[in-house]
């Protein structure tokens, strides 16, 4: 009788990471010019200038 090799365990697939959400600063600003963003107890401040760039402070 020919013996079989055990079969080898199944490895999971490689886990591919999710691509990242995307949010416009528009959607995040809605029609203004500041937003503030609470993380981890720490208020930040988004801003858009005049020239249209973008300034995130604590």
């Amino acid at each position: 009788m020919d013996k079989q090799p055990a079969a080898l365990p199944a490895r999971p697939a490689p886990a591919v990471p999710a691509a990242p959400r995307a949010v416009t600063s528009t959607e995040l600003l809605q029609g203004g010019r500041m937003v503030e963003i609470r993380h981890n107890g720490e208020t930040y401040r988004l801003q858009a200038t005049r020239l249209g760039k973008l300034i995130l402070t604590k």
